[in-house]
């Protein structure tokens, strides 16, 4: 019998949050913008589900591709790429789910920030879940030292492009989506503030 680490991987647990609401469901296809070395796709690949996952960085694409190897049914090499999520070569409305986990607090501007969550968003269906985790200056607002623009130094030392509410309700909106769940955030004590935006994609309109 496998243990919840073999089953499940290090997957983020507000990913396994929606995954036990039955949000993501056997028969989905998964795209994964920013996928890593694929922590967040252990219990996808391993139960069937058409899984890609997309980054830039090649090495961890690899390392992507070895871990579908051994865990997929059918493993599809191809379905890892190595590419820039704002220029993804999967099809206009292609995915039942798309994850951005930790990924888009990394953009260097403004214009590099909606490339990248337009970019995600683009490959989702109507009627699609966009699970997003991300930095933001939520319950923290006055620990941030700005560096330029949204860019914020926080309290671990490391810079990131930082959201907040107010950005992700007008994102919301702009979009042409819902909130899934009331906007949620961990404050990790004297480091970081990490925000959890699910959002579903309008069918119309």
């Amino acid at each position: 019998m496998l243990s919840l680490r073999e089953q499940f991987g290090p997957i983020d647990i507000y990913l396994f949050d929606q995954l036990l609401r039955g949000r993501i469901a056997p028969g989905m296809r998964i795209v994964d913008a920013g996928c890593g070395a694929g922590r967040n796709l252990v219990y996808f690949l391993r139960e069937g589900y058409e899984v890609y996952g997309v980054d830039a960085n090649a090495p961890a694409v690899e390392d992507a591709r070895r871990l579908a190897a051994t865990l997929a049914p059918s493993p599809q090499p191809g379905n890892f790429r190595v590419e820039a999520i704002e220029a993804m070569s999967l099809p206009d409305a292609f995915a039942d789910v798309v994850i951005s986990s930790a990924v888009l607090h990394f953009a260097s501007d403004d214009d590099d920030f909606r490339a990248m969550l337009f970019g995600s968003w683009r490959v989702l269906k109507p009627g699609g879940l966009l699970f997003c985790r991300l930095a933001s200056n939520i319950g923290m607002e006055q620990r941030m030292q700005r560096v330029a623009g949204r860019r914020y130094r926080l309290p671990d030392g490391s810079d990131r492009y930082l959201v907040d509410a107010e950005l992700l309700v007008k994102l919301t909106e702009e979009l042409g989506g819902r909130l899934a769940d009331p906007l949620k955030t961990t404050v990790v004590q004297d480091q970081r503030c990490m925000t959890t935006w699910v959002l579903w994609k309008n069918t119309s309109g």
